[in-house]
């Protein structure tokens, strides 16, 4: 099982609309779309997880795609040992 990363989604992205982009590509273990908690409007990113082959599949066919005006979507596999906002010396 892998999960990727999903970024420059639009504002008006919801899980069903995720999840049939990327149903396309594999089965759709999980998905998770980050909303605003008083708007309820996307904050732009998620997380999908799906079978190996299947996401490196999704990333391969998806990343870059332009979902709206100017914005490309950004498909990248998950690293929980990453450091993410501090910065190295």
């Amino acid at each position: 099982m892998k999960k990727l990363f999903i970024g420059n989604l639009p504002q008006d992205a919801s899980e069903d609309s995720v999840r049939e982009m990327f149903a396309a590509y594999g089965t759709v273990r999980s998905i998770s779309v980050a909303s605003d908690i008083f708007t309820g409007k996307c904050k732009g990113f998620g997380f999908v997880e799906m079978e190996g082959h299947e996401a490196r599949a999704a990333q391969a066919g998806l990343d870059g795609n332009m979902v709206s005006d100017d914005r490309s979507l950004r498909v990248r596999f998950d690293d929980p040992r990453a450091v993410r906002g501090r910065k190295r010396r």
